[in-house]
């Protein structure tokens, strides 16, 4: 990161960016040509799960190049000014690397949709049914780097 001052460096703060953010933003890679796709997901220690249908675009670049980065934000705020350049933005955000897989093992992909609900509902535990486990695909990104960045604040 170029300004030190705005690096977060406080693990409970970067945590704390990561439960209240509503939204992860993952970057792929498809050869040369880079896909970003805005999903709900779950957060636990130090991996992000994010659920999807059985098929299209993300899981086959997935298929193909495993390696995922991505981005959450939060209290974004606009700093007006009188002249253009004095414009600008608070907010608090954390980007990260990983590498994907996906969870194929029931009682994993409960462990996934609950932390997914969890995030949304604040009710902890959730009852799935086989049918709906089997037919759900569920994301894995184990985390091999996290930064924080603050502005504004």
């Amino acid at each position: 990161m170029r300004r030190n001052d705005k690096r977060i460096g406080d693990p409970a703060l970067i945590e704390t960016i990561m439960r209240k953010a509503r939204v992860c933003r993952i970057a792929l890679a498809d050869d040369n040509v880079p896909y970003v796709v805005p999903m709900n997901f779950g957060f636990r220690g130090n991996t992000i799960y994010l659920h999807s249908a059985g098929e299209g675009r993300k899981l086959e670049i997935l298929s193909r190049n495993d390696l995922v980065c991505f981005e959450v934000d939060t209290d974004l705020e606009i700093v007006t000014g009188e002249a253009a350049c004095s414009w600008g933005a608070k907010y608090y955000s954390v980007i990260g690397n990983g590498k994907a897989s996906i969870v194929n093992e029931p009682g994993e992909k409960r462990i996934a949709l609950d932390s997914i609900m969890e995030k949304y509902s604040g009710k902890p535990v959730w009852d799935y049914g086989s049918a709906a486990i089997d037919k759900v695909t569920v994301i894995r990104i184990d985390l091999t780097d996290l930064s924080g960045k603050k502005s504004g604040w």
